[in-house]
């Protein structure tokens, strides 16, 4: 490829709506050109980018014996009525009609689509394994995309769906798509996890994610540097405490903290440690009668130590708070008599139902709300000023510094972007879809499940997070949009220099490198410049006097200081750093 063949359109500023590097730097260096809220073009720059990733995930899959076909991005809502999705879905899913006034949905997964193959296809257990995989367009409508590609309404995904006989072999199809996926991890060149997470309502622990490791990553990442625990922040579990609850030693007192309605704030005005205090978390949950009208609600009060933070996902598991919401502020006075920032489990006006996290339970002489305004108590302790709680729970997201749950150590946080998720379904779209097929026995039975989903062009973004510096994006060899550039000095003005150019640029080509020569006559400085900005991860650079010399400049892209090689070596060079 020649740069003047090619479409090179580098920015020196990026605009004012990108606020990640990826978003700048995908944008200044011309992979990408923002056509509306989330929607991007993929420029021939990107596109390269995205058509490497796509190649090693089909590779991959393949090597793996999943099956490709292509799902329509436009979808009869029929299909969607049939899970129930059409209507539970959010504002996300984008919903359409044809002249004939007929429902169709723009797919952001395609479960339902894949499912109504299998259930016309796959007719008998013979049939199976089968794993059917697509790299297709998909659409949410977020409520604030951002980010540039991390976070677009049109996105290419890689989604994969396996159909078992029963929950062992399904469990096979999960381990052989979760070792596909470290493979194409591997072949990638970035630093991820594979992150064990929540299963949502279908519950099971086949889940895992997929992180590429990034300090702009929106997710937590907590991980035992000696071992391979690794989880989400959602997912992780907090170890109950080992040593026992200490003796109380004070007695439980009612003092003044006036103005003071955070745990932060009363430990300061006390001077006692955040640990110490205990903060009160009031939630409700309602009945309701089928045609969804609330019958009555129950007010539940949780206590979380003052430094410790609530895990939804934990708490929507404890027995009876699988729909929680936070109670209102009416809920909370009429059961405490009082607002919010002074509440304890101590002096309650109407009974809650109590749930204490699991370091709350061994804790003494702890501080928490007196229900009452500008009040705390200090020195409570329970078995005295309140009966041992019945409930106790791990409710809290880990800190660092938590001893990991495999006890190979302390754990760890570090942020991650998921850019990819293997997940265990089980029946759920089988049974709603009434998906079957004939059993051994001669009966016929659900299909087991499982999916599987590759962020395809957000992968670019998250690499470009991982891999960047002040002076633009560094690629990985394996998804760069082009592996080596060759940039002549004069090129336009000596036959030399355009002679030697050219005829690395046909060797490299002719041993199947990914070579691109910028032979657009820039200057050295502005062409040195793209080059860095694009990301390109090897380069070598031409000029007159140093082929007087029988030398050229090699530098790798991460590197600081370009490396002189003779003219007759820089092919076999380059193969070799390439191998």
């Amino acid at each position: 490829m020649k740069a003047s063949q090619f479409l090179i359109s580098t920015l020196k500023e990026a605009p004012a709506d990108a606020e990640i590097a990826s978003h700048q730097l995908m944008t200044r260096a011309g992979m990408i050109k923002k056509l509306g809220a989330g929607i991007y073009n993929y420029m021939p720059m990107g596109l390269r980018v995205i058509r490497k990733v796509e190649a090693i995930v089909r590779e991959e899959m393949n090597r793996a014996g999943a099956i490709e076909v292509t799902m329509p991005v436009v979808q009869p809502a029929e299909l969607w009525q049939e899970t129930g999705r059409f209507d539970k879905m959010g504002a996300e899913l984008l919903r359409i009609q044809d002249r004939h006034a007929r429902d169709f949905v723009i797919q952001p997964t395609s479960e339902e689509v894949v499912t109504d193959i299998a259930r016309q296809e796959f007719k008998s257990y013979k049939q199976l394994p089968k794993n059917l995989y697509q790299i297709q367009t998909k659409f949410r409508d977020e409520r604030r995309p951002r980010f540039g590609l991390m976070r677009g309404r049109e996105f290419i995904m890689k989604d994969a769906y396996s159909f078992d006989k029963d929950r062992d072999a399904a469990q096979i199809s999960y381990q052989t798509m979760r070792a596909a996926y470290k493979r194409i991890f591997d072949r990638f060149g970035l630093q991820y996890r594979a992150v064990r997470a929540d299963s949502g309502a279908i519950g099971g622990d086949l889940s895992e994610e997929f992180q590429v490791i990034a300090a702009t990553g929106e997710d937590a990442i907590v991980y035992c540097p000696n071992s391979d625990y690794a989880a989400n922040i959602e997912k992780a579990e907090s170890l109950a405490p080992t040593q026992p609850r200490a003796a109380a030693v004070q007695a439980m007192t009612k003092t003044a903290t006036p103005g003071k309605s955070t745990c932060a704030d009363v430990a300061q005005l006390l001077n006692l440690p955040l640990a110490n205090t205990v903060k009160s978390l009031v939630l409700a949950t309602d009945e309701t009668n089928d045609k969804g009208d609330i019958l009555g609600s129950q007010v539940w009060l949780l206590l979380l130590r003052g430094d410790h933070d609530m895990n939804e996902i934990k708490v929507g598991k404890v027995e009876g708070l699988a729909n929680f919401r936070f109670a209102t502020v009416s809920e909370i006075e009429e059961h405490f008599g009082c607002q919010p920032g002074y509440l304890g489990p101590i002096g309650l006006q109407k009974p809650v139902k109590l749930v204490v996290d699991r370091d709350v339970a061994v804790m003494a002489d702890w501080v928490c709300g007196a229900n009452e305004a500008d009040y705390h108590l200090t020195g409570v302790n329970w078995g005295r000023d309140l009966p041992e709680p019945a409930v106790v729970a791990d409710l809290r997201n880990v800190v660092a510094g938590d001893l990991s749950p495999d006890g190979q150590g302390e754990l760890a946080i570090e942020r991650g972007i998921e850019i990819g998720h293997v997940f265990y379904l089980g029946t759920k779209y089988s049974k709603a879809m009434k998906a079957t097929f004939l059993a051994e026995n001669g009966k016929p039975s659900e299909f087991e499940m499982g999916c599987y989903g590759i962020g395809v062009t957000r992968l670019p973004a998250a690499a470009v997070e991982q891999n960047h510096d002040e002076r633009g994006i560094i690629w990985p060899d394996a998804i760069a949009p082009f592996t080596v550039v060759i940039c002549p000095i004069g090129m336009d003005r000596s036959e030399a220099v355009k002679t030697a150019a050219e005829k690395l640029h046909a060797d490299l080509l002719a041993a199947g490198v990914d070579v691109i020569l910028d032979d657009r006559g820039e200057r050295p400085g502005a062409m040195l410049a793209d080059w860095e900005l694009i990301g390109v991860p090897h380069r070598v650079v031409l000029g007159d006097r140093g082929l007087q010399e029988g030398m050229v400049e090699y530098q790798q892209r991460r590197e600081t200081a370009a490396t002189k090689v003779p003219v007759d070596e820089v092919f076999s060079f380059l193969t070799s750093r390439l191998a």
